[in-house]
């Protein structure tokens, strides 16, 4: 037997977020090792030549060309300066997002040192595996019981101008987003299904968290998010329900078991009176086999010891 679905579906669901208008790509840098090395002769040169210049001039030793001198000296100076304000170191696990006077060139995820123009501003976004874990909230299920429910959502950023340029603040958002999945998720499915065919929070654990993380990964896909998974840690009935709620699992669980052990019970009676006529140790009316059976029942579903009652006379008495 299938099972059924309970509540909306999740394209009926999830808001229609609105299209990214950025996406990522790589944006353009060269060797930042080379351009240190660059950047450091020229400073280094400079002051040595500025330094050189300045002692010439104020012995007199330098009669022609000195101010040319310290101006290229300077000149190497500012150029080498400026240099070094583009290098970029990145680290494994991060990207650099660069933009120029406000407009998005490209970002840098190749770990290691890069130079890229020294006028661009660089923004550091992390690209490691996140996880965010949501406040035990209380809700509602669909069949209205108030109950405890927490998730665990792994994230991680897969686009990164979209998490900078198109949220206000990406892990802000990815927290909202996914307290609200879990407040639909948990009121669109029963907490139990109390033996119907139909999902539950409980009985269907599994596929309860595969469409959590389907739903949360729809509303977070416009800031350039990827959800890894999301899992139920925390459920359980509201305080104010819980003790009712227990006793109506516990009598659930009673029934079910009186019921297999009468299953269990009717055919070990069944077999003893099949054994004992196959065998032919005793021939029995329709009488005695049913004070029979009513005894064999009474001993194996009683939930208490039976005390034995001798009979020492005949059959019949």
């Amino acid at each position: 037997m299938g099972v059924a679905t309970s509540g909306a579906t999740l394209e009926e669901a999830v808001v229609d977020m609105p299209a990214p208008r950025t996406s990522e790509r790589p944006a353009r840098s060269a060797n930042g090792f080379v351009l240190l090395a660059v950047a450091t002769a020229l400073v280094l040169g400079g002051i040595a030549l500025l330094v050189t210049a300045i002692v010439m001039l104020a012995t007199g030793a330098w009669q022609g060309g000195g101010l040319m001198s310290i101006g290229s000296a300077v000149l190497a100076i500012i150029i080498g300066t400026v240099l070094f304000c583009g290098l970029s170191a990145v680290a494994p696990g991060e990207a650099r997002v660069v933009q120029l006077l406000g407009r998005y060139v490209g970002t840098l995820r190749t770990p290691g040192l890069q130079w890229v123009n020294p006028f661009t501003v660089r923004r550091r976004v992390s690209t490691r595996i996140r996880n965010h874990e949501t406040d035990v909230t209380k809700v509602n299920d669909a069949d209205g019981n108030p109950i405890q429910i927490a998730t665990v959502v792994v994230w991680q950023v897969r686009d990164t101008a979209q998490a900078t340029f198109e949220v206000d603040d990406f892990v802000e958002f990815v927290a909202i987003q996914a307290e609200t999945a879990v407040r639909h998720i948990a009121g669109s499915y029963p907490y139990d299904s109390h033996g119907e065919p139909r999902l539950s929070l409980r009985d269907n654990a599994d596929e309860i968290n595969e469409k959590l993380a389907e739903e949360i990964a729809v509303r977070v896909a416009s800031a350039g998010v990827k959800v890894i998974e999301a899992r139920i840690v925390h459920l359980a009935y509201a305080p104010e329900i819980a003790h009712a709620m227990l006793r109506r699992q516990q009598a659930g669980a009673v029934v079910a078991a009186r019921q297999r052990i009468v299953e269990g019970a009717v055919g070990m009676v069944e077999m003893a009176l099949a054994k004992l006529a196959e065998l032919d140790v005793v021939e029995l009316d329709e009488e005695r086999k049913a004070a029979m059976v009513s005894n064999l029942l009474v001993v194996l579903v009683g939930d208490r010891d039976t005390q034995p009652i001798v009979n020492t006379g005949t059959l019949y008495q």
